[in-house]
This record gives C-alpha cells, sequence and structure tokens, in this order.
C-alpha cells in the first residue's frame, strides 16, 4: 500500500466513524466557524480545566477532509496541556501551509499527518483547517 492511499485511510476511517462528535451539554465555551467559501461548518465545544484541555466535542457538516480534521484534532488535543496543545496546533498549521514540502512530525500529530496531501490544495486547506481554528478560538476566549 502506498503512503497516499493509507493517508487517504486514515481520513475517510476518521470521516466515517468521527471521534468526539456530538456536541456535550457541558462546556465552558461554544464556537461556531464556517468556510464561506465551500459551505463547510463546525460548532465546537471546549471545557478546560486550569490548563488542561478537559473536553472537546463537535458537530459539523462538510466534506470529509473537513470533518476528518476535526476528529483528529478533538483527538489529539484532548487531555493535553494548553501550551502542548498550541504546538501540536502549530505544527498542524505549518503542515497545512508546506504546500506538500512537509510531511509532518508523525509523533507530534499522529493521524494528523494524513493531511499532509492537502496542503498541495489551496481550495481543501482551509477545509483542513476549520476545526483547528474552532479549537483556537474557543481556547483564545477561555483562558481571556
Amino acid at each position: 500500500m502506498e503512503l497516499d492511499s493509507l493517508y487517504q485511510e486514515v481520513i475517510l476511517d476518521h470521516y466515517r466513524k468521527p471521534l468526539h462528535k456530538g456536541l456535550s451539554a457541558t462546556k465552558d465555551i461554544q464556537v461556531h466557524h464556517n468556510n464561506p467559501s465551500c459551505g463547510d461548518e463546525v460548532t465546537l465545544n471546549l471545557i478546560m480545566d486550569e490548563q488542561i484541555v478537559k473536553d472537546i466535542s463537535w458537530d459539523g457538516v462538510g466534506c470529509s477532509i473537513s470533518m476528518a480534521s476535526a476528529s483528529v484534532m478533538s483527538d489529539l488535543l484532548i487531555g493535553k496541556e494548553y501550551k502542548s496543545a498550541m504546538v501540536i496546533l502549530d505544527a498542524f498549521v505549518e503542515l497545512m501551509q508546506s504546500k506538500g514540502k512537509s510531511l509532518g512530525d508523525e509523533q507530534l500529530l499522529e493521524d494528523g499527518v494524513a493531511f499532509a496531501g492537502v496542503s498541495k490544495f489551496p481550495a481543501r486547506i482551509k477545509c483542513a483547517l476549520l476545526g483547528w481554528m474552532a479549537f483556537k478560538d474557543a481556547t483564545t476566549q477561555v483562558i481571556a
């Protein structure tokens, strides 16, 4: 199996069986983000305790890339300290801005490296970043 095929399978698996999808009733904050260029939408609930990401739940509609990316993001960041979560978020943003030149740090991004190929397609980068930017917005508001 080629690496590109494996990555496509990882994205499709997260799309078919998204992790942490379904908004929890408990939250510190809720944010809603959309991608006006394609219509993808994500609503994200966040619970922070001290500087720890205690829970992320989300719901949304959109393409396989945006929904799979929100699944990967939530699974990666729950339980992380705020600073560690921001390091992971920054690494994912850097991967998306690499225009296909970076494979990403698999130890840091885990399934997130599956989106390396997405960075070759500028129209899809916003899809992949939608959930991540919702998380960044939510944490910024909670920490402030």
